[in-house]
C-alpha cells in the first residue's frame, strides 16, 4: 500500500493497523527492501582483524555507516517519526523539528523526504561544516545556534521545541528524552547482535550521546542473556563516567574532539539502562583508534566510531581473552574531513601525536 494512502486513513483503527504493516515491511527481512526507509538497519557485524588477534578476542563492529543516510543515528530518526505518526502528532505534510548535533538530522532530513514531510534542524554551532552543509543539501531547514547548556533556555533542543510548539502539524522529535529512540534499538539493533554472533556475545561497548542505542541494546541483550556485559565509553568532558562509576554527575577533566556523544545529565533514554561499567577515553585514544581503524583494517570513520573501539579495547583488557565484544562503527570519516583529517586541527587540540607517525603523511594540510 503506497504511502500516501496509509497516512490519508490518519487516526482510524484501520490506519493504525496498516500503519503497523507499512513498517513492519520496511523493516523485513525481504530480499529487496521497500525505498529509503527499508535502508535503515540489518547492517553487516563485521570482525576486525588485527584487533581480535592483538587482544585475543573477537572484536566486531556493527558497520552503521551502511544505513542509507549513512549513520547509526537513522534508526533513532526512523523510530521517533514513526511514533509521531502512530500517535497522532504527524499528519501528512507535516514538518519534524529536532535539535541535533547532526546525524540524527541527516536521518531525520533522508527519511522526511523519502515520507513527504518537512524537516527543520536546530544545531549547535560548533558542529562540523561538512554536517551543515550535507543537511542543507538535503533540504532541510538548519539553523545553527550558539552552543551553550541544557539548563539554558536558549539550548538549541529548547530552541526547537519552541519552534514546533509555534507552527501547525509539527512534532519535536526530540531525540534526548523520547524513548522511541531506545525502542529502536531494543526492536532492531539488539536483535541482530544476537543473531549475527548466533548469542554467543559477550559484551556490547557504545558512545553515549542520547543513551538510545545503549540502553537499547543491552535492554534487548540482557532480556536473552544477563550474563551479558554493557559497558559505557565516555569521551572527556562527560559527567556519564563519573555517573557509571560512582554515581555523581560531575564531568571528567577536559573536552572532547568528538561529536554527537558525551553528556552533561542522564536523559531520558539512557534512566534506568542495564550497564554494568563505564570505560573513560581520552581523546588522544579516539584519535588513535580513528586512524588505525583506517590505516590497519581499513575503515574511513569519525572519532566516535575510534572511541567506541577504544572502549572495546579496554573490555577486552578487563574480560580476557576468548570473548566477543561488539561495537558500532557510528559513520563515516567523511563527516569529520575538514577538522578531524587536518594536522593543523589536530596540532591545536594538542592530540596530532596521537596519530601514530607513520600514518600523519595522509592527513590534510
Amino acid at each position: 500500500m503506497a504511502l500516501h494512502r496509509t497516512l490519508a486513513n490518519h487516526g482510524s483503527q484501520q490506519h493504525m493497523r496498516q500503519l503497523s504493516r507499512f513498517f513492519l515491511r520496511y523493516l523485513s527481512g525481504d530480499s529487496i527492501r521497500d525505498g529509503f526507509v527499508g535502508m535503515v538497519g540489518r547492517t553487516p557485524l563485521l570482525k576486525l582483524n588485527k584487533l581480535s588477534e592483538a587482544t585475543g578476542c573477537t572484536i566486531a563492529v556493527k558497520a552503521e555507516f551502511a544505513n542509507g543516510g549513512g549513520s547509526v543515528k537513522d534508526r533513532a530518526a526512523l523510530f521517533l517519526i514513526k511514533d509521531a505518526i502512530e500517535k497522532g502528532q504527524l499528519k501528512p505534510g507535516g514538518t519534524v523539528v529536532e535539535g541535533t548535533a547532526g546525524n540524527t538530522g541527516i536521518g531525520l532530513a533522508h527519511i522526511c523526504n523519502a515520507m513527504g514531510f518537512k524537516c527543520v534542524i536546530y544545531m549547535p554551532d560548533t558542529q562540523s561544516k561538512e554536517k551543515i552543509d550535507l543537511l542543507r543539501s538535503l533540504g532541510a531547514d538548519v539553523r545553527p545556534v550558539p552552543a551553550v547548556a541544557f539548563t539554558d533556555p536558549n539550548n538549541y533542543n529548547h530552541q526547537a521545541m519552541r519552534f514546533a510548539d509555534s507552527i501547525d502539524n509539527a512534532v519535536w522529535t526530540n531525540q534526548f528524552d523520547n524513548t522511541a529512540n531506545k525502542r529502536a534499538h531494543i526492536e532492531t539493533t539488539g536483535p541482530e547482535i544476537w543473531q549475527q554472533t548466533d548469542g554467543k556475545v559477550d559484551a556490547v561497548v557504545f558512545g553515549t550521546g542520547t543513551g538510545g542505542t545503549l540502553a537499547g541494546v543491552a535492554t534487548y541483550l540482557k532480556e536473552k542473556n544477563n550474563k551479558i556485559q554493557a559497558y559505557l565509553a565516555d569521551p572527556q568532558g562527560s559527567v556519564l563516567y563519573n555517573y557509571i562509576k560512582h554515581g555523581k554527575l560531575e564531568r571528567s577533566e577536559g573536552s572532547s574532539i568528538t561529536e554527537g556523544i558525551g553528556q552533561g545529565r542522564i536523559t531520558e533514554n539512557l534512566k534506568g539502562a542495564p550497564i554494568d561499567d563505564a570505560f573513560l577515553v581520552t581523546d588522544k585514544e579516539a584519535v588513535e583508534w580513528t586512524f588505525r581503524l583506517l590505516h590497519e583494517e581499513g575503515f574511513f570513520v569519525g572519532a566516535s566510531s575510534g572511541l567506541n573501539v577504544a572502549g572495546a579495547i579496554q573490555a577486552a583488557r578487563l574480560m580476557g581473552p576468548g570473548h566477543t565484544i561488539v561495537t558500532c562503527l557510528c559513520d563515516t570519516g567523511q563527516r569529520y574531513y575538514a577538522k578531524l583529517f587536518s594536522r593543523k586541527v589536530l596540532q591545536g587540540k594538542g592530540v596530532l601525536d596521537a596519530v601514530p607517525e607513520a600514518y600523519r603523511a595522509a592527513l590534510n594540510d
